[in-house]
């Protein structure tokens, strides 16, 4: 667990930006934590370019694996709508004091080639040329639907106050005042006294969350934003998707994303659905014996059964069919 302790004025500071290079870097994660070909929907049709081009800069781009790096490698963004570009310039320009400190406490192979003159320079150049190919291309939808993200968010900050932002933010993320938790394998106790709270969206976040903290004035917390559906917008129209033609459109989006077991609110999160529909959506496949339906503690996990399983492999869309 990592537990945040925030006091009133940071609290009170809270804000919520999107990041390209947080995307890009988590995207990165993404592909590290699963086998080629297993992402699944929405992430099947991106996948096998992002790891063409994850492969290409692979001796760069893997020295930052795993659950910990600092921060300094990933820093958070300075203004609320910051371009690639942008953020890349700032990371190249780390300055050497700041590289060394963040190194400070990390026993890694991989993260010592950065204490090598120029070598977070070629790290922001390897992003770069992998953004370029890998999301580039989809940005623009995944712009449209984390701008959409971010003004719900933030008419719920203005309307509601924090205290409702973060007790409504994603089903890993604990609000109890005045401690944030995050659920993760790593145990972490950070202060935020007269910092900002900074919350970004990401589409590729699949449930995972990052934090950064080192910064002694900004504490920076991502989590799932709603909308990765956007990523698989250049699937066939609804004519050649037989899943679509059998069940709906949003039944057969919720079916395929059941290939991965998930909660009510990561699908709602990961498909731009309402959490309402989801949960319709998923009493309707259990009734027919296509999911099924677990507890795992405080949660409740839905996955494939195998006649769903077999739904999802054998009814395609017809022009991967015809591949």
């Amino acid at each position: 667990m990592i537990r945040i302790s925030l006091d009133e004025p940071t609290l009170a500071r809270t804000r919520i930006a999107i990041s390209p290079l947080w995307e890009t870097v988590c995207s990165l994660f993404l592909l590290d934590r699963a086998a080629p070909g297993s992402l699944g929907f929405p992430y099947d049709r991106w996948e096998p370019t992002a790891r063409a081009a994850y492969a290409d800069h692979a001796e760069v781009l893997r020295r930052v694996r795993g659950a910990r790096f600092p921060d300094f490698l990933c820093p958070a963004p300075e203004s609320a709508t910051p371009s690639i570009a942008d953020e890349l310039a700032a990371l190249a320009a780390t300055p050497d004091d700041v590289i060394e400190a963040g190194l400070a406490g990390y026993d890694s192979a991989y993260l010592a080639a950065f204490r090598r003159p120029g070598e977070v320079r070629r790290w922001a150049d390897a992003l770069h040329a992998y953004w370029e190919r890998a999301l580039e291309p989809v940005w623009g939808g995944m712009r449209a639907a984390l701008d959409e993200e971010v003004l719900n968010r933030a008419r719920a900050l203005a309307t509601d106050g924090p205290d409702r932002l973060l007790a409504d933010l994603h089903d890993r993320v604990r609000w109890e005042p005045p401690t944030l938790t995050l659920v993760k394998h790593e145990e972490a106790d950070i202060p935020g006294t007269d910092r900002r709270l900074l919350l970004i969206p990401l589409i590729f976040s699949r449930g995972a969350l990052m934090c950064s903290s080192e910064n002694p004035a900004v504490i920076a917390v991502s989590y799932q934003a709603r909308g990765a559906v956007v990523l698989a917008d250049d699937r066939p129209a609804r004519a050649s998707d037989g899943l679509a033609l059998l069940l709906g459109k949003g039944r057969a989006q919720v079916l395929r994303a059941l290939a991965t077991p998930s909660t009510t609110a990561t699908l709602a999160g990961l498909l731009g659905l309402a959490p309402s529909t989801v949960s319709e959506h998923l009493s309707v496949l259990v009734t027919a014996g296509v999911a099924w339906r677990r507890r795992a503690g405080r949660r409740v996990l839905y996955g494939l059964e195998p006649a769903g399983l077999a739904m999802v492999s054998l009814i395609t869309p017809a022009h991967r069919a015809a591949a």
